[in-house]
């Protein structure tokens, strides 16, 4: 098989790298904040819960959680595509590690600006929505770009519950073709052509976030 048709075929796969991707960060994203707030409740009973169930994410392997949401709930609760599998245990572990960033970000923000938000009446809602959000969003910024990158090579795992990403092509064209060496070769250009991409607009994006924060 020459190598512009195994680029072909690796190329067939970055939507499902892509989509898996952006799937997962985003609502593991929109899940860490609630788990964030839980985590940083004053309650202490509440603040040990959502630490446990942060803690027990992370410490169990990636591989573990698609398995578990692909053969036990997938196969047994509800039918599951593949894709909707991979999509739902990454988000998990996603929602887990967004949490601590954002937990970080939120301690970072000097407490002085949500005692001066409360001074001028803000509500709750209006004191995280228009004060603190735009600053944990800012400061949380570097950090969970660097996850993301990470979760994009991680999504490569997908491929062993059947997810028909650049890692599950190339291993289908390795058995196919013997040319294991190149066809990873190039599969590795692909994923550094994404975290590139991805990194470049992460700082386009940090970069106008700090030209707004200081007008």
């Amino acid at each position: 098989m020459d190598m512009l048709t195994v680029i072909q075929k690796l190329c067939a796969g970055l939507p499902w790298t892509i989509a898996l991707t952006l799937a997962s960060f985003i609502a593991g994203a929109i899940l860490a904040i609630p788990l964030c707030a839980l985590r940083s409740a004053l309650n202490a009973q509440l603040s040990y819960l959502g630490a446990m169930v942060i803690l027990i994410v992370r410490s169990i392997p990636p591989i573990v959680w698609l398995f578990a949401v692909f053969f036990a709930i997938g196969q047994h609760v509800i039918r599951l595509s593949p894709f909707a599998a991979a999509v739902i245990g990454l988000s998990i572990i996603t929602a887990a590690n967004l949490a601590e960033i954002y937990r970080g970000a939120l301690k970072a923000v000097p407490k002085g600006q949500g005692e001066a938000s409360r001074v001028i009446g803000l509500s709750t809602w209006q004191r995280y929505r228009y004060v603190l959000a735009p600053q944990v969003l800012r400061i949380s910024l570097p950090s969970a770009s660097s996850y993301a990158i990470g979760l994009l090579k991680d999504t490569a795992i997908a491929s062993a519950i059947g997810v028909a990403d650049v890692a599950l092509i190339a291993n289908q064209l390795t058995q196919q073709t013997y040319q294991g060496l190149q066809i990873y070769a190039w599969a590795a250009v692909a994923y550094f052509s994404l975290s590139f991409l991805m990194a470049y607009v992460s700082r386009a994006v940090d970069s106008r976030l700090r030209m707004r924060i200081e007008r």
